[in-house]
């Protein structure tokens, strides 16, 4: 599989944006949901990654720069047939690389409190994560955990 940088200009990884946005409509109310649409991932402020199997996409995940201390990770997903196949460990390990190639000292996240999140907070805790209070924007939301990585300190990539 690769990693590599993308302009969202991909038909797969349109699709798969579109799914992701879509399966975020019965988890939440609007105002609780913070995942980006297309036009917000193609801001200057975020690097956008797709990881490919040969012409199969993957899975996908962003960075979000908020200053230089604090990077943030947007829109991780992983494709229906590469579930549970380690992808989005390899997405995950490729943010934290980047966050730390490129000087941030945290590196935080938003997801759901829902069930349909805990797969995802796993994966999170089992990388050195913990939960935080609501940072950048953000505000307190029973619908939202918010979990940080201090990158100085985690060993884990």
């Amino acid at each position: 599989m690769e990693i590599r940088p993308d302009n969202l200009e991909s038909e797969a990884v349109i699709d798969l944006l579109r799914e992701h946005l879509g399966s975020m409509e019965d988890t939440a109310p609007p105002e609780s949901r913070h995942a980006l649409n297309i036009d917000g991932l193609r801001s200057s402020n975020i690097n956008f990654w797709s990881v490919w199997d040969g012409e199969r996409l993957a899975g996908f995940g962003a960075l979000l720069h908020h200053n230089d201390d604090l990077a943030e990770i947007k829109s991780m997903r992983t494709a229906a047939p590469y579930l549970r196949k380690g992808v989005a460990s390899r997405i995950l390990i490729h943010l934290i690389q980047e966050a730390k190639a490129r000087g941030y000292s945290r590196l935080s996240l938003e997801t759901g409190s829902m069930d349909y999140f805990e797969p995802a907070r796993e994966l999170y805790l089992t990388f050195g994560f913990e939960k935080t209070q609501p940072f950048g924007s953000y505000v307190e939301d029973s619908n939202s955990v918010f979990l940080t990585l201090n990158l100085k300190a985690n060993r884990l990539t």
